[in-house]
């Protein structure tokens, strides 16, 4: 940028309208030209021509049903146009609301179909059909979305690894050590993320974690919503001055931004400010000063001129009589901004752009990205690495189960065989308890660990690296060994301790019965978290979900021959109607009651003489559907599996929305 600013003032006896503001000295008296006559012609351009974005919305709250009836419209983005070229960074300011993040969504394409959008967006003034913007733009979102347990160089490795095909260990080792080197992350190499639980890397490190993984793919175009929030006034100038030369490397970068410092004010090569969805500004730093200076708005010595600029054209909503005014003074300057020679001169670079005959081929992002199966395979051996540094984690997803345990052994105690002293409700209300609260533990675990995978798998997916359903499987599969492992410490605990029948080959067919509702309640969790946001409402509807399994299927509140038609047929829906059976045959066949003498009562024959009688008469016909039982019982994991990747493709579908 051509072009130097200086505080200069004058005096007083001058009485210039310029007076005591900041000021634009050109080093050179040339007047720039819109055109390349002299130089390179930049190797990539967007232009962002007449982009139009309005959304229907409820008047109203759905509890107030006239006004949740009528619909208004309203509109988020105005005729908004721009042109850059690379080696420019273009800051997008303006006051909350104004339209900046939606316009960023625009560019990359992200934008769904809740509303109707107008405009065209080009790049190297060819226009971008809807399958390209993913592949064309890279888009670091406000929030930085990164696994806690991984340090810095993992984290990149894994998404190099994501992204790129065809290159080598060793090259995409150089790959991410270039890439830490460009933005100052090789000290904090081994170092972790961190995150709210534990310490880790600084907020401006994290920050640029983030933009180093877009970086992975040497994309030409780098698109940035506010990223400088949270961090403090230093960090967030180190942040802007590397984009800055990030973009002198023959890039392009867009970023929103709120509140710059003024040094910022030479580091942008283009600003442009927003305000209720219209483009007031955009032009180079010193025709913003001489524009608003132009229309009687002067920066004063000694005061940041974002500041000034962004208070004049933001709308003040506090009443109606200041709104209006507010209102009025920004649609003036916005109408001065399009009559303007700088408005002019950005159209005509806008249209020679899409008028060149010989158009430079749109710039892709590096599109090697391996096979399916290679990157459920480095998703899996991410996640595994992730979360097994959670040492708590790993202990409490190991022991959760035999804490329950020691609960139960601490109210049986020790099973006896007379039926005067409980031996059919006591081993009945051991299957019910171990039945019902697996599900719970396997839910707890899904709630607590997956969301944050989510989050991840939702931002990586929408840069093309894989699709929600591949996290979903790598997250299974990393959960096997640690389910068999933990409910195998529960019931080995529980099954012995409290005296269970004591043969081996039981004991392993109870372990294998218990498994499979462990599973399936972190399965059915991860499932409805497809297409459910909130994991709260997710862990009431799955414990929900579990109890009315247990009342319809289990046979332990109502016996299933007694039960209505309806219930019956829903009955076979449920995995707890094939545990029951499982495990109400594996304890009690074969076994056989005594009938003790109790003191104060005459003794008698026992009512039930052995378990096959209660097999019977609960469960009548499950001794000869033992094996179909558990055939059944097992089914109902690749069902959830299935029914999960259906669920993450929907959440694939409404996320485009």
């Amino acid at each position: 940028m051509n072009g130097s600013y200086s505080l200069t003032g004058e005096g007083s006896e001058g009485g210039a309208r310029r007076n005591e503001s900041f000021r634009f000295v050109s080093e050179k008296t040339t007047p720039p030209s819109p055109a390349y006559p002299e130089q390179t012609p930049p190797s990539c351009s967007l232009s962002v021509s007449q982009v139009s974005y309005t959304v229907s919305e409820r008047v109203g709250p759905w509890w107030d049903l006239p006004s949740y009836r009528t619909r208004w419209t309203r509109k988020i983005l105005n005729d908004v146009s721009f042109h850059v070229d690379s080696g420019q960074i273009l800051g997008i300011l303006g006051n909350s609301g104004s339209g900046k993040t939606t316009l960023l969504d625009v560019i990359s394409g992200r934008i769904g179909k809740s509303g109707t959008l107008m405009g065209e967006v080009f790049v190297n003034g060819r226009k971008l059909k809807p399958e390209q913007f993913q592949d064309c733009f890279s888009y670091v979102l406000q929030s930085d979305n990164l696994l806690s347990h991984l340090t810095v160089e993992e984290t990149l490795t894994f998404t190099a690894q994501l992204a790129l095909r065809r290159h080598s260990a060793e090259a995409i080792r150089k790959k991410v050590g270039m890439v830490m080197a460009e933005l100052s992350l090789s000290h904090v190499a081994h170092s972790v993320i961190g995150g709210r639980i534990f310490p880790g890397i600084s907020g401006g490190e994290r920050r640029r974690v983030s933009i180093a993984s877009q970086l992975l793919q040497d994309p030409k175009v780098i698109l940035l919503d506010e990223p400088t929030t949270g961090l403090d006034s230093m960090t967030a100038n180190q942040i802007v001055v590397l984009l800055a030369n990030l973009a002198k490397r023959d890039r392009i970068v867009i970023v929103t931004i709120h509140q710059p410092r003024s040094e910022l004010f030479r580091v942008f090569s283009r600003i442009a400010i927003m305000s209720c969805g219209e483009l007031v500004f955009c032009g180079q730093s010193g025709e913003m000063v001489d524009f608003f200076s132009e229309q009687g708005y002067e920066c004063p010595e000694y005061c940041n001129p974002f500041d000034i600029y962004v208070d004049l054209t933001s709308v003040d909503t506090r009443c109606s009589e200041r709104e209006a005014e507010t209102f009025s003074r920004m649609q003036d300057i916005a109408s001065a901004y399009r009559q303007s020679g700088i408005h002019r001169c950005m159209l005509d670079n806008v249209g020679r752009a899409c008028q060149l005959t010989d158009k430079p081929p749109v710039p892709f992002k590096s599109k090697e990205s391996p096979s399916g199966l290679s990157k459920l395979g480095v998703l899996l051996r991410r996640t595994v690495r992730n979360l097994s540094r959670d040492r708590m984690g790993v202990m409490m997803r190991l022991s959760q189960n035999l804490i329950y345990g020691l609960f139960v052994v601490f109210f049986v105690m020790k099973l006896d065989n007379d039926i005067t002293k409980g031996a059919v409700q006591d081993r009945i209300g051991i299957i019910y308890q171990a039945l019902g609260a697996s599900p719970y533990t396997g839910m707890l675990n899904a709630v607590a660990l997956f969301p944050a995978l989510r989050a991840i798998s939702d931002q990586e997916s929408k840069d093309g690296l894989y699709h929600k359903w591949q996290m979903f499987l790598a997250y299974i599969f990393h959960i096997l060994p640690f389910s068999i492992v933990s409910v195998f410490i529960f019931t080995s605990f529980l099954y012995w301790t409290v005296g269970m029948y004591p043969e081996v080959n039981r004991f392993l067919c109870f372990s294998a019965v218990i498994l499979v509702p462990h599973i399936t309640g972190e399965l059915l969790t991860l499932v409805v978290l497809g297409v459910v946001q909130d994991p709260n409402m997710v862990n009431t509807g799955v414990a929900l979900l579990n109890v009315a399994g247990i009342m319809v299927g289990s046979g332990f509140l109502r016996s299933n021959q007694h039960m209505p038609t309806v219930f019956k047929m829903l009955s076979y829906l449920t995995f707890q109607k094939y545990g029951s059976e499982l495990l109400i045959v594996t304890e009690f066949h074969g076994l056989n009651f005594t009938c003790g003498n109790t003191p104060g009562l005459s003794p008698g024959p026992c009512i039930v003489g052995n378990g096959d009688d209660i097999i019977e008469q609960g469960y009548p016909g499950a001794l000869s559907r033992y094996t179909l039982d558990f055939i059944m019982l097992y089914a109902f994991l690749p069902a959830l599996v299935l029914l999960g990747v259906i669920s993450y493709k929907i959440r694939d579908h409404l996320n485009r929305r």
